[in-house]
C-alpha cells in the first residue's frame, strides 16, 4: 500500500494538464481586460458608422 501512494506521488501526468489551464484561464482573463477597456470606444465607432451609413442611405446614395 505504501508503494501505491509513493507511486500516486511521484506521478506527473496531470501537470501538464494544470499548466495548460492556468495557460488558458490567463489568456481568457486577458482577453476580459482587453474588450472591458477598449468596448466602449468600439461601440462609439460602430455607432458613428451606422449613423453615417444611414445618412448616406436617406440622402439617395447607393452602396457600391
Amino acid at each position: 500500500m505504501l508503494n501505491h501512494f509513493k507511486s500516486f506521488a511521484n506521478d506527473e501526468s496531470g501537470a501538464v494538464t494544470v499548466d495548460w489551464v492556468v495557460l488558458t484561464a490567463a489568456i481568457v482573463g486577458l482577453g476580459l481586460v482587453v474588450m472591458t477597456t477598449v468596448g466602449g470606444a468600439i461601440k462609439t465607432q460602430a455607432t458613428a458608422i451606422g449613423a453615417a451609413v444611414n445618412t448616406d442611405v436617406a440622402a439617395g446614395l447607393t452602396l457600391n
